[in-house]
């Protein structure tokens, strides 16, 4: 923010911000009383320091395009990870580890010519960031399951679904995410799990003592450049992803 109000400020002719990973994204609306919509605030104190326009890897949500006014683009790391999932062997299956991930899960599933399965969660109200996975739809027996998601926080998620994998016959469990903030405990919750390999994107710098073995980086960094470039050429940044960025 400091860096766009002395770009402002030094008269530039525009100032794009690129967010690899935009904080605060899971605040997108008040899910109770009292609660701030963080998300929106955020967009607002980009405008204000100087922002014309944003670009975001993997919103949490689609209506964060919405929240700051003027242009965003939408990248999506799909392109990346799916080039690795391609080198996997045995029969594959995506998983989405709840109701609201199945439209990402499913692209990654045509991408691979995999089949798709669901987790069914839900959320503790009696405690903070905490989950429980109960059911899976789909037929995982046997597979090479791959738990897709934007990110992974606490772990408490994808763990929960990895058990939920494993205890109906999944043969390996491997986990593919965009964000790794990886907050404590984490690390610890995913090497204690079914849970092979995760396999994220440079985003976000990895916790210090990050096992290699357990975690796999991609960079997402050509990506972007491709984005700059279409955005300063007055090009579609959409057609660079096949119009997967969609929400």
């Amino acid at each position: 923010l400091v860096c766009l109000d002395a770009l402002k400020r030094a008269s530039a002719r525009r100032i794009t911000a690129v967010i690899p990973y935009y904080g605060y994204a899971r605040q997108d609306r008040k899910s109770s009383g009292r609660e701030p919509i963080t998300a929106k605030l955020l967009a607002n104190l980009f405008k204000e320091a100087g922002a014309s326009r944003l670009v975001g890897v993997d919103l949490h949500s689609g209506q964060i395009q919405g929240f700051f006014d003027g242009p965003v683009d939408h990248l999506t790391a799909m392109p990346v990870l799916v080039d690795h999932l391609k080198s996997l062997e045995g029969d594959l299956a995506i998983v989405s580890p709840d109701a609201g991930r199945v439209k990402v899960a499913e692209r990654y599933a045509m991408q691979l010519g995999a089949d798709l399965a669901i987790v069914h969660k839900r959320r503790s109200h009696s405690a903070f960031n905490t989950v429980e996975a109960k059911e899976v739809v789909g037929d995982v027996e046997g597979k090479v399951c791959v738990l897709v998601d934007d990110m992974i926080d606490t772990a408490g998620t994808i763990c929960a679904a990895a058990e939920q994998l494993a205890e109906r016959g999944a043969i390996r469990v491997i986990a593919a995410t965009t964000h790794g903030l990886f907050s404590d405990p984490a690390l610890e919750r995913i090497a204690e799990s079914p849970i092979e390999k995760v396999v994220v994107t440079d985003t976000l710098p990895l916790p210090d003592g990050t096992d290699p073995d357990l975690v796999k980086v991609l960079s997402v960094a050509p990506l972007i450049a491709r984005a700059i470039d279409a955005v300063f050429e007055d090009a579609s940044v959409s057609e660079i992803f096949g119009g997967n960025n969609l929400s």
